[in-house]
Formats: structure tokens, sequence, C-alpha cells
């Protein structure tokens, strides 16, 4: 495939991706994502979040109850720990849909100015 060719192929995919995005609204087209795919991310995100804190504590609960010999003691104390861990993460995700990335993180503003931050 020389030059002339390949650049007929990426004019062609440039017209059929116009073409394919025509039938959206221009915010999803220059966007690319519905909003179901939105959700379905979040909803995937929060999941994930309070799955993947409780595994992680009792697995480190497991570690220490093998290290130790206090089977099951530190499992099931780490177990409530990453049940209340998971469902921060879960309460700070919904709540802060709105803010910057970070523990402080404000509000973050229409114009993308870095107000507020150290």
């Amino acid at each position: 495939m020389d030059e002339r060719e390949a650049r007929a192929s990426l004019k062609d995919l440039g017209e059929r991706l116009a073409k394919a995005r025509g039938g959206l609204p221009p915010k999803l087209a220059a966007r690319g994502a519905a909003p179901t795919q939105d959700a379905l991310a979040f909803g995937l995100r929060i999941g994930l979040e309070l799955v993947v804190a409780v595994v992680v504590s009792v697995a480190i609960g497991w570690a220490i109850d093998s290290w130790l010999g206090t089977k099951p003691a530190a499992m099931v104390v780490m177990f409530f720990l990453g049940v209340t861990a998971g469902m921060w993460n879960v309460y700070r995700a919904v709540t802060g849909m709105g803010m910057k990335v970070g523990a402080r993180g404000g509000k973050a503003s229409a114009a993308g100015d870095d107000e507020g931050e150290d």
C-alpha cells in the first residue's frame, strides 16, 4: 500500500465515521459515548469499589491470621473494616461526582481554573 492508497483509505474511514455519527446529537457525537454507557461505567465503578475493598481487607486479615496464628479473629475484624472502607468509597464516589480528584478537592469550575489548589 503506497501513500496515496493510505490517504484514500483514511479519508474513506473519516467519511464513514462522520456518516455514522450523523444520527447522534452533536454533544454525544463529539464525546463518542452514550449516556447509558456512562451510567454503566459508573455502576461498575461503584460495584468494584465495594468488592475490592472487602476482598483486599479479608486477604490482609487472612495473612495476619496465618502469620500470628489467630485464625479467624483478624480476618473477621478486617472483613468489617473492608465493608466500612468500601461503603466509604462508594459514598465518596456518589457524592463527589462534580469534584476534583483528591481527598481535599473542591468543586470543579466551569472555566477549569485551579483555584484552591496548593
